[in-house]
């Protein structure tokens, strides 16, 4: 039993140094970030808006993927299209309802990579009190050490989802057949993250 000691002792730290290094965690910086989105309007021009309040925080390792864990909240009636009345009409039960549902999260389940810089980030988004799969087109923008001696990292992120999926369904169809807002709404979506101490 004495011998068997030391050798299990022995295997236990063999394990240890085998085992991957935990993924660095990263909090997002928030004045460096953006959470934007476009629809077209009218079928003719596209909208452009943004959430101006959100946070979240990731798990990330350059070389392992797997590690990879990204969680986010954005304040719904944050949201800001340069227009008042159409921001107070987005905040309405027509569209986010956001006394009842006061905020949109995502939470990654996988990404994988498909090509050098570029990955599929998978995971679930809920809006308006639903939860959709989503698919998220991302890209690493690299590392870069910051004047405070910090390590920061980039990624630019972009998607496309259905509102109507998410029970966002308002409209008006106009004379000549075409929708006042479209249904297909285009994610945009910067992140600039800092290392946790």
């Amino acid at each position: 039993m004495k011998r068997a000691l030391p050798i299990l002792a022995a295997a236990l730290l063999v394990a240890a140094l085998a085992a991957p290094a935990p993924a660095a965690r990263y909090a997002i910086d928030t004045s460096h970030s953006s959470v934007g989105f476009v629809v077209k309007h009218l079928v003719v021009s596209k909208v452009r808006g943004s959430f101006d309040a959100f946070s979240g925080a990731f798990d990330f390792d350059a070389e392992d993927t797997a590690a990879w864990r990204v969680e986010a909240t954005i304040d719904a009636a944050s949201i800001d299209t340069g227009n008042g009345q159409r921001d107070d009409h987005l905040r309405s039960a027509d569209f986010f309802e956001v006394a009842k549902y006061p905020a949109l999260t995502f939470a990654s389940t996988k990404a994988v990579e498909t090509a050098p810089g570029e990955y599929a980030l998978h995971g679930e988004l809920t809006m308006h009190g639903v939860t959709k799969p989503v698919v998220l087109a991302l890209e690493y923008n690299g590392s870069i050490q910051d004047p405070w001696g910090g390590t920061r990292v980039g990624f630019s992120a972009r998607g496309t989802i259905d509102r109507k999926d998410f029970g966002l369904e308002w409209n008006k169809i106009l004379e000549g057949g075409g929708l006042t807002v479209s249904d297909e709404v285009e994610i945009l979506i910067e992140v600039e993250g800092v290392q946790e101490k």
